[in-house]
């Protein structure tokens, strides 16, 4: 057995969304981790924003990123009388949905590719209804070969 060397990596990606909902980023995840010659590590991503978040989710069925989109909705709606409001209806809404998803997630590299499952994605997900620019720092520590 050979002993590698451990290092670690970072990237930011900026990101441009429409308006709420979920933009699939795996793809660009998976490029730049191929663009390290990544083997076998661990890829952190974090969203550097508080009304927007990441997930792992289905990415077969849209209409599952649908219902959970509805289901936040329901969980943070608009029209409640929020002490904060100062940057529009849907920015408190935003942070509360930001704070019950996640702004960062670890994800196990093997071989150089991500360990998800068959029907899983790597999602921004916008909670703002106006175009964004988010940014997501990605950091991979592990072995490069």
């Amino acid at each position: 057995m050979t002993a590698q060397l451990v290092q670690q990596t970072t990237r930011t990606l900026l990101i441009e969304t429409r308006g709420p909902g979920f933009t699939d980023i795996t793809r660009e995840v998976a490029a730049w981790l191929g663009a390290q010659e990544a083997a076998d590590g661990l890829l952190h991503v974090f969203i550097a924003h508080t009304s927007a978040s990441l997930t792992i989710q289905e990415n077969a069925d849209p209409d599952v990123l649908r219902d959970l989109a509805g289901a936040l909705d329901r969980l943070a709606p608009r029209g409640h009388p929020y002490r904060h409001s100062t940057e529009g209806s849907d920015d408190m809404p935003a942070h509360i949905k930001s704070m019950v998803t996640s702004t960062s997630l670890s994800i196990p590299v093997q071989q150089g590719s991500l360990a998800l499952g068959a029907w899983q994605g790597l999602y921004l997900v916008e909670h703002r209804d106006a175009p964004h620019k988010r940014r997501i720092v990605l950091t991979f520590t592990g072995a490069l070969g």
